[in-house]
């Protein structure tokens, strides 16, 4: 299981979210698809530094807070892989997480005047596209 295929992340220089951001969001996508599953090999913190083209530190930022929440695990000596999964938030903590996305999903999209339901469809469809291990 010890491979290292290219991550195939993007940055967008127009995006709010900082660089950081964007690989950490990149990251976990990738691996709630089921992308990159346990055991999977990640690039070096160079190799993905050059890969995106961006300072090697923004990439080391971002692999230490996914290691810190569990998505990644480091063998000395071996680099980062993806962690077996488990539950990386409290319940408390993962309700406070899910209701700040939510209040900012809505803050995003109320002005742009679709109906709901359309909205609701759409965030449905968007959520197909990942594993869904738990349901609730």
């Amino acid at each position: 299981m010890n491979r290292r295929p290219p991550l195939m992340l993007q940055i967008v220089t127009g995006d709010a979210r900082p660089i950081t951001r964007q690989i950490t969001d990149g990251i976990r996508r990738h691996i709630a698809s089921g992308e990159l599953v346990p055991g999977d090999g990640l690039p070096s913190v160079r190799g993905l530094a050059q890969q995106l083209a961006i300072n090697p530190n923004t990439v080391a930022k971002a692999y230490a807070e996914l290691t810190a929440e569990g998505w990644l695990l480091a063998r000395t000596g071996l680099g980062l892989f993806v962690a077996e999964q488990r539950q990386r938030l409290s319940d408390a903590e993962r309700e406070r997480r899910f209701g700040e996305a939510v209040d900012r999903f809505v803050s995003a999209v109320i002005g742009l005047d679709y109906a709901q339901q359309t909205i609701l469809d759409r965030v449905a469809a968007e959520l197909s596209h990942y594993a869904t291990k738990k349901t609730a």
